[in-house]
């Protein structure tokens, strides 16, 4: 027979909250239903229409303390269903033991996984001075602008009076654990290029394509160099180099007709050792280097580089790592190389 554990996590699997239409009202009645069960106190906060935030709390026995907050988010990102061996929303569970979902690793695992911990403590009789509070956020997977962004400013996350928090990670295949205790800020960059039109039989001057031609060159030059630092120390980690790749490519109108705008966009993540504005710096002089009418804008800019303190000083990482040293738990402190709603956190 199956862990009750494992069919939870399954139940919750099979709620599609797919992006660009997640039933999060499902997913929201479903977490409900599982802390009612466990007798946590429930709240619902609509941070914008249709994006709802539940919080489920463990109260302490001195609620006056600073709470332990354990994050997730309740969407996925969208799926191939030709590439699946199984529907990503039946949750098969093989003669293995393996459960294809989407949502398996990111990040449904981790809200069951808190849920369970709860019930196995609370049915072993524990209770803690700090109060614990799980929050289940939606639109984390585009951005969590519609979500945790949008939380964090509200009194009703004030009132939770957080101290520690944790959310996602990655998971580890050896027995040594990732911490990540601070993450690159993503930009999302689109560099516009305009030029001389004209028809396809000729040598147009100036052209819109040369251009991005050349802005393209500059940005997959650095790409390479920081692939090869990445290479060629050991000691770095992915979280450590910043990462680009061009991810959108916009211009064209027909086959005959040279194009007086194309663009590029560009995926960035910078790593908090870097100085930003320097790095913007360099970016508009790759644009200015490719010649006039070449602009750019962001579609997304992240500027807060805080990170959660390693230090043996402070009280809460003593804590956490003197627990993992008590469990005999190898740990390997690193900066998370994407982004999570941690970030919006961090920065209250």
């Amino acid at each position: 027979s199956e862990d009750p554990s494992v069919t939870l996590f399954r139940e919750y699997l099979k709620i599609d909250t797919v992006h660009p239409k997640p039933d999060y009202d499902a997913a929201i009645q479903f977490l409900e239903r599982v802390g009612t069960d466990l007798g946590l106190a429930s709240q619902k906060v609509e941070v914008c229409q249709g994006r709802v935030v539940l919080v489920l709390t463990w109260q302490g026995t001195t609620p006056r303390l600073r709470s332990i907050l354990l994050n997730s988010h309740t969407d996925v990102v969208p799926v191939f269903e030709e590439h699946w061996t199984y529907p990503p929303f039946e949750a098969v569970k093989d003669s293995q033991g393996n459960i294809y979902a989407r949502g398996a690793q990111d990040m449904k695992c981790v809200s069951i996984q808190y849920l369970e911990a709860i019930r196995r403590l609370k049915a072993e009789g524990k209770s803690f001075p700090r109060t614990i509070h799980l929050t289940f956020v939606p639109d984390e997977e585009v951005g969590g602008h519609k979500g945790m962004e949008m939380f964090v400013q509200r009194p009703e996350f004030r009132a939770l009076n957080v101290g520690f928090a944790l959310d996602e990670g990655l998971a580890s295949p050896s027995d040594t654990f990732s911490v990540f205790y601070g993450e690159k800020s993503p930009w999302w960059i689109k560099v516009k290029c305009v030029g001389s039109p004209g028809h396809g039989s000729r040598f147009i001057s100036n052209t819109a394509a040369e251009k991005l031609h050349k802005v393209i060159n500059s940005f997959l030059t650095f790409r390479e160099s920081e692939k090869q630092r990445l290479k060629s120390d050991s000691s770095l980690t992915l979280g450590d180099v910043t990462s680009l790749n061009l991810t959108m490519l916009e211009g064209g109108v027909s086959f005959n007709v040279v194009p007086s705008e194309m663009a590029a966009g560009f995926d960035i993540r910078i790593p908090p050792t870097v100085d930003l504005k320097a790095f913007e710096e360099q970016v508009a002089a790759w644009c200015r280097g490719a010649g006039d009418g070449v602009t750019y804008e962001f579609v997304q800019k992240c500027m807060d580089q805080h990170v959660s303190s390693t230090e043996e000083s402070d009280p809460w990482w003593k804590a956490f790592s003197g627990v993992c040293r008590d469990m005999k738990l190898q740990i390997k402190l690193e900066i998370f190389p994407a982004a999570t709603d941690s970030r919006y956190i961090r920065a209250v």
